[in-house]
Formats: structure tokens, sequence, C-alpha cells
């Protein structure tokens, strides 16, 4: 079986409150998966989305996720290997920044075959413009509709 995942996070503030989005989509079916926090980072947000979409399948799959955040894309793909290698530093000898997330992405990815697929954000597609409108969702359901006005003014 072969699904399809796109993800977003979305943040009102950066450190602020956030919010995460997931489509997942398997032949004809569909899940939309969000949630939030009341304080986070955008990069935080957009793991997040990732990890809680792998959590929802509830078998081995193979699996397309499609990002816009090159922070999760390039960290999946490139930058995690030396991360483990090195303890979770980075080269400068630092802690690796959300090395939990990194962690908990990186366990769920070795049980299904998966491939990261950057796509452009706020550029018209569909998915990601879905995945986009859940993350706010997450974000929104953190944040009092005054305080949403006085963000938006």
């Amino acid at each position: 079986m072969d699904v399809d995942i796109f993800t977003d996070g979305a943040c009102k503030g950066n450190p602020g409150p956030g919010g995460w989005g997931a489509v997942l989509r398997s032949g004809r079916h569909e899940r939309e998966l969000w949630g939030g926090e009341r304080e986070t980072t955008n990069n935080r947000m957009e793991l997040t989305a990732v990890i809680e979409a792998l959590r929802a399948l509830k078998r081995q799959v193979r699996v397309r996720v499609h990002t816009d955040s090159t922070y999760v894309q390039k960290g999946i793909s490139e930058w995690i290997h030396s991360w483990k290698k090195n303890g979770w530093r980075t080269k400068a000898k630092e802690p690796v920044k959300n090395a939990d997330l990194w962690e908990a992405l990186d366990a769920l990815v070795q049980q299904h075959h998966v491939t990261w697929h950057w796509v452009k954000g706020h550029a018209g597609h569909a998915d990601n413009e879905r995945a986009d409108a859940l993350a706010n969702r997450g974000v929104d359901e953190q944040v009092s509709p005054h305080q949403l006005r006085r963000g938006r003014s």
C-alpha cells in the first residue's frame, strides 16, 4: 500500500502559539489531522506534523511525505546522519535543536519505506494548502479570538 502525506506547520510568532496539519491519502481514502501547542516554534510544528502523520499509520507502508519545510526535508535526508554519529550534536558541537522530535521522527521512519518530497509553500499546491489550513486551525485552537484579532491588526 502507498500513502501520500502532505504536512505543514504554522506559528503566530516564533516562538508563539503554533499548529500542525497533515493530509493522509491512500487511494480513495483520506484523513485530516491537526493539533497545536500554546508556546512553540514553527520548526517544531513542521516536525510534529510529520511525526503525527506517521504515528497515524496502522501498518508498515510505502510513504511519500510532501513538505514545504527544507528544515524537515534536509534534516531527515541529509543532516540526521551526522547528528546521530556525533551523539545528537552539530558540527559546531552544539546540541541539535529539537533533538527530541528528530529522534521520534527517526524511529518512525524506520518503520516504513519513506521518500521525501519538497513542495514550494504557498504556491497553489492544493494538498499543501490544505495542510496549511489545518495547521492554522491548530493555531486557532490555541489562541483566544481576542488574541487573534490583536495579532492580525
